[in-house]
């Protein structure tokens, strides 16, 4: 089963995830795939926090800032839960890198191994689509690459879930 939640900064989505994997997967080991580079001591107080706070109990925790289809499909299994917390700091990842044609491939990558892998995947993204136009070209080119990552994402998922205030609305599934 492949579901996506989206929402805004801070909207609840990563728990609200976190959650669905517990309550539908409590028997299966449970994976936590984490995005985030630790760019600066803000962040990497943010993603301290984030572990103590979420993943003590039972989670094991993989490192993918870039190689996310490889950690996939390395960990992906019948019996195994994963959680993806976040696609929008992975594409972030790669846009820095400033090759597109490097981002294409690992998103193509990624596409492939979810229609293949097995097991419960929750994918988790910040919906960044909704407010005005960026002004810079990375801006622009970071809100093109998420929607089209969303909406790609969301025709495959079998279940995807905005979130808005740590409420959810099911949009499909």
């Amino acid at each position: 089963m492949l579901e996506l939640y989206l929402g805004g900064a801070r909207s609840g989505k990563s728990a609200l995830a976190e959650r669905r994997i517990r309550e539908s997967a409590s028997h299966v080991q449970r994976v936590y795939i984490a995005t985030a580079t630790a760019g600066d001591e803000e962040m990497t107080a943010r993603i301290a926090h984030h572990q103590r706070q979420r993943r003590d109990d039972g989670w094991q925790t993989i490192e993918a800032p870039e190689e996310l289809a490889a950690a996939i499909r390395s960990h992906a299994g019948t019996d195994i839960a994963i959680l993806v917390d976040c696609l929008t700091l992975w594409l972030s990842n790669w846009l820095m890198k400033d090759d597109l044609s490097h981002w294409h491939t690992a998103r193509d990558a990624f596409y492939q191994v979810l229609r293949q892998a097995d097991g419960h995947i929750v994918l988790v993204s910040n919906e960044v689509g909704q407010g005005i136009v960026p002004l810079g070209s990375l801006s622009r080119q970071f809100v093109d690459e998420s929607g089209r990552l969303h909406q790609d994402l969301a025709a495959m998922a079998d279940r995807v879930v905005l979130v808005t205030a740590g409420l959810e609305q099911v949009l499909k599934g």
